[in-house]
């Protein structure tokens, strides 16, 4: 079993990241086999530099602790639960 999770980036004043943060919502409800986080940009700038992220919203993909994954464009909940699933397989 792949061990899967997903770190959601965002900032509270971002109106994208607010649709986004809904999307993220309803994955969770459909995932439940995928750990979900929620990090306000703001307060973990160090996680910016570290993973080096270039925008939010931002899902930072995770497998066995390791990044293999990030999206930018949340193109729509049937795309994210797709490229989530296959992961978790």
């Amino acid at each position: 079993m792949i061990v899967v999770k997903v770190v959601y980036m965002y900032t509270t004043l971002c109106g994208t990241c607010q649709v986004a943060s809904r999307m993220v919502d309803v994955l969770e409800q459909l995932l439940p086999s995928v750990t979900f986080e929620r990090q306000d940009l703001n307060y973990v700038p160090d996680k910016a530099v570290e993973w080096c992220i270039e925008s939010v919203p931002c899902l930072l993909i995770f497998q066995h602790d390791k990044l293999v994954q990030k999206i930018y464009a949340f193109h729509s909940v049937p795309y994210l639960y797709e490229t989530l699933r296959k992961l978790a397989e």
